[in-house]
C-alpha cells in the first residue's frame, strides 16, 4: 500500500514538472516539456537557447516559427496551335448608305403599288439603331504561332447573323422577281434578317504572350457566303408574317474585321467592303458592326 501511494505521488510531481514554465530561464516565452525546451523566436530571427543543466540530451526547437507562404500561379502553357470552340458575339448592326435614290427609283427594284403609299426613298430604309443587332456564332477559331507567340495567325469558321430593324413600312417581296415597296400599313416589328457562313483571317499581335488574358489586337478580312434571308413583319392587321428569299442580295460578302482584347474583355468590329444588295438594285449600302466577343483568347 505504501509503495502504491509513493508511486502515485511521484507521478503527480512528474506531471507538474512536465507542464510548468521553465524557471531556469526566467522568461515567459520559454517552455519546457519533458526533454524538450521550446523557445519562442525573436523578431530578429534569433533564438535564445539555454540548456537545462540537468539534462544531457536536450533538443531545441522554435515554438513560433514564421512561415512565408507564396502562391505561384501555374505557368500558362503555350502551344503553336491553340483552338477555341464556340465563340459568341453580340453587337449592333448598321450600314453606310451611299445610294443615289433618284437613280434607284428609275430602276425596277423600287415599286409603288399604290400612289398614296409613296415611292421608296432614303427614309424608307431608316433603321431603329437600338434594335438592329448582329449575332455571330463561331464554331471554332484557331491561333497559329508565327513569331514567338507575339505574332499569330487567327482563322475560323462560323455563322454571322444580321437583323436590320426598319423604323418604316418598307417591305421585301418576290412576285416573281425581288422588289421593295412602301406598304400601306404600319408594323410593330419589321426586320430584314441576313445570315452568312463566314471564314475570318486575321493577324494577331499579343503583347503578353505569357498571360492568358493580356492585351492583344487583331485585324484582317473575312469572306462570307449568303445562306438565308427573310423579311419578318408583325402588324395588328396581318399578325406575324415571314417572307423568305434572297431579295437580290449579294451572295458573297467581303469585309474588314478587327478585334481588341484587354484582360477578359474583347471587342470586335467589321465593315463590309461590298454592297448588301446587288448592283442591279442601285442600292449602295455597306453594313458594319461593333460589339462584345465572348472568347477565351
Amino acid at each position: 500500500m505504501k509503495r502504491a501511494l509513493g508511486l502515485m505521488a511521484a507521478m503527480l510531481v512528474a506531471g507538474a514538472g512536465f507542464a510548468q514554465t521553465d524557471t531556469t530561464t526566467g522568461k515567459s516565452d520559454t517552455m519546457r516539456v519533458g526533454n524538450f525546451i521550446i523557445i519562442k523566436k525573436n523578431k530578429d530571427n534569433n533564438t535564445d537557447k539555454k540548456k537545462d543543466k540537468g539534462e544531457d540530451n536536450s533538443v531545441w526547437k522554435d515554438w513560433d516559427r514564421d512561415f512565408s507562404v507564396r502562391i505561384q500561379r501555374k505557368p500558362y502553357k503555350r502551344t503553336n496551335i491553340s483552338t477555341n470552340w464556340f465563340i459568341f458575339d453580340l453587337g449592333f448592326a448598321n450600314f453606310r448608305d451611299n445610294t443615289d435614290y433618284a437613280a434607284a427609283q428609275a430602276g425596277g427594284y423600287f415599286k409603288v403599288l399604290r400612289t398614296v403609299d409613296g415611292p421608296v426613298d432614303k427614309n424608307s430604309f431608316r433603321l431603329n439603331t437600338g434594335k438592329s443587332s448582329n449575332v455571330n456564332i463561331w464554331l471554332f477559331m484557331q491561333k497559329l504561332n508565327v513569331i514567338k507567340h507575339v505574332v499569330n495567325l487567327k482563322y475560323g469558321l462560323g455563322l454571322e447573323m444580321y437583323n436590320f430593324r426598319y423604323d418604316s413600312r418598307l417591305s421585301y417581296r418576290r412576285d416573281p422577281v425581288p422588289y421593295v415597296y412602301n406598304d400601306s400599313i404600319s408594323f410593330s416589328k419589321n426586320k430584314l434578317y441576313v445570315g452568312y457562313l463566314t471564314v475570318p483571317l486575321m493577324v494577331n499581335i499579343n503583347a503578353s504572350p505569357n498571360k492568358r488574358n493580356g492585351f492583344s489586337i487583331s485585324g484582317g478580312i473575312s469572306a462570307g457566303y449568303l445562306l438565308s434571308s427573310r423579311n419578318k413583319q408583325i402588324s395588328a392587321e396581318r399578325g406575324k408574317q415571314k417572307n423568305n428569299g434572297n431579295f437580290d442580295l449579294e451572295p458573297w460578302r467581303l469585309a474588314t474585321v478587327a478585334e481588341v482584347g484587354l484582360g477578359p474583355v474583347r471587342l470586335y468590329g467589321s465593315y463590309s467592303l461590298n454592297r448588301l444588295h446587288k448592283e442591279s438594285t442601285h442600292l449602295e449600302q455597306y453594313p458594319y458592326t461593333v460589339g462584345i466577343r465572348f472568347s477565351n483568347w
